[in-house]
């Protein structure tokens, strides 16, 4: 049996040779710039007429590499591979394929700084945003193979002397894998692995914007013994390989991470049925946030300040946890509104690459539009107390914005901008706070400011988030310790990182044997 799981530490960049490492990884991955990158299907390489570029968002000149696209043809020969690869992965001991995990966890661990290096070019992560990236990969591996072997040791279930009962969880069948952009190794490698290690056949399609850390997983994979078929590889656009892969017969489930609006589309087009298809598939969706931080009347304002800005601007404000709204008791209003100015004034931006920057690019030209347009919006709903400062047109950047005096109905209020712009409430009590945090179509996210036991009770009760946080700042979920979902228009509260997960890429069986 393994040990009993454990957090994987994040790297310590003060160290001058954790330091000198990361250096030399992000020059070595900066050393295979422009390499081309094929498909591959059944285990093996597979070149496309059609192709794309992946750029870094930190500048723009630089590319990534040149990736094969797949089309039609391609899908059908990996769905081909992948249903007769299921019939003998599927038979395989959870202890085998638990096994693969523990493999790919620990290769890895030895190429942590190598594919962190990637998520830094690829996807305009910072050293620290990269390196927990990489850790929560790591994570994933490590505890659903614990998981794995947990659901297949004896369940518990009611003893009668007439009956031999059991009841085993067996894996669903060929699943799509469509994961996002930006945790492009951990969300990527935890889905994909979930159902890996659960007795199932998967067809990737990563996000178009962070392809390559993608391959260099599933190429990993591969070298470690992932018997063909079992995990194809297929980047291509969502309207031509996303569509015809979920609405395609032979999906038996669909695990989403992405936009509402995608995770809507998703759903529709997997509940309708095709011809020849014999179950009802199965969506597990996260969709995203529209993420509060509720700051009481008797909260530490230093703590709570911190909390919010390091909330709403990690990763430039790209994450589905992220903090957009900073909802304040009217008592202490006035004094905490210098102290979020001040810290995120201090931010540091520039190439994620350099290791003093705090905040580097947004992931793409479209994004950048996006919250540009967002931001004139804000401008007519709220006053701007930081924001407007000019940065290089290298790359995707956009500078830190905050907010103050919007009305909590209004558009940057209630819709996900997914960049780094905070709207800030006044609350007039802590019954209004909550009114505010619980008034989006959103469920994911969120943290409590108080010294108030009662409040916190309270809260957790009536603040209506699937991972509600207390005198912390409401992103940096860990796996085990946080199990990670939302609610509404959130998600399907999957939980990833938790103990219900692998039920998602299972269904359970029930023998009975007389005596």
């Amino acid at each position: 049996m393994p040990s009993e799981f454990k957090n994987e530490p994040f790297t310590d960049f003060s160290k001058p040779e954790n330091q000198q490492a990361m250096e030399k990884a992000i020059q070595e991955v900066e050393g295979l710039f422009g390499k081309n990158y094929p498909l591959i299907i059944n285990g093996e390489k597979v070149s496309s007429s059609q192709t794309f570029v992946s750029t870094n968002p930190s500048k723009t000149s630089e590319v990534i590499g040149t990736f094969a696209k797949a089309t039609k043809d391609h899908l059908a020969d990996a769905m081909n591979a992948a249903q007769k690869a299921f019939k003998t992965w599927s038979m395989k001991s959870a202890q085998e394929r638990a096994d693969l995990l523990f493999k790919a966890a620990a290769e890895m661990r030895k190429r942590k700084h190598e594919f962190s290096a990637w998520m830094v070019l690829e996807a305009g992560k910072t050293w620290p945003e990269a390196d927990g990236d990489t850790a929560e990969a790591i994570d994933f591996m490590e505890f659903y193979g614990r998981e794995a072997l947990r659901y297949a040791s004896e369940q518990p279930v009611t003893k009668i002397p007439t009956e031999n009962n059991e009841l085993t969880y067996i894996p669903l069948g060929v699943g799509a894998v469509i994961p996002p952009w930006n945790f492009p190794n951990a969300i990527m490698v935890g889905m994909t692995t979930a159902a890996i290690v659960s007795g199932n056949c998967v067809i990737l399609k990563p996000a178009s914007d962070t392809p390559g850390i993608a391959y260099l997983f599933a190429e990993m994979m591969h070298g470690l013994g992932c018997p063909p078929g079992v995990l194809n590889y297929l980047p291509g656009s969502g309207a031509e390989i996303g569509d015809t892969l979920v609405g395609h017969p032979k999906t038996r489930f669909i695990s989403f991470t992405g936009s509402m609006e995608v995770g809507l589309h998703i759903n529709e087009l997997a509940a309708k049925h095709q011809e020849g298809q014999i179950w009802i598939k199965r969506v597990i969706a996260e969709m995203g946030g529209k993420d509060s931080i509720v700051v009481n009347s008797d909260a530490d304002l230093e703590d709570a300040a911190t909390g919010i800005v390091a909330s709403a601007f990690g990763y430039q404000g790209q994450k589905c946890s992220a903090c957009s709204r900073a909802i304040i008791h009217q008592d202490v209003y006035d004094e905490i509104l210098p102290l979020i100015q001040k810290k995120t004034e201090a931010i540091v931006m520039g190439q994620s690459k350099e290791q003093g920057n705090y905040m580097g690019p947004v992931i793409s030209a479209s994004a950048k539009k996006t919250i540009n347009n967002y931001i004139e919006i804000a401008k007519k709903e709220g006053q701007m107390i930081v924001g407007g400062q000019k940065v290089s047109e290298e790359g995707h950047y956009i500078a830190p914005h905050v907010f103050k005096d919007v009305d909590e109905k209004a558009t940057i209020m209630q819709e996900e901008i997914f960049g780094p712009v905070l709207a800030i409430s006044k609350a007039k009590d802590i019954d209004h706070a909550f009114d505010i945090a619980n008034n989006t179509m959103f469920g994911l996210t969120g943290a409590i400011y108080t010294k108030s036991q009662d409040v916190w009770e309270r809260a957790k009760r009536e603040y209506h988030v699937g991972n509600l946080y207390h005198n912390r700042k409401c992103t940096g979920a860990l796996v085990g310790v946080h199990p990670f979902g939302g609610f509404n228009m959130s998600g399907t509260d999957s939980k990833a990182g938790g103990r219900d997960y692998l039920m998602l890429f299972t269904q359970a069986k029930l023998t009975s044997a007389k005596k």
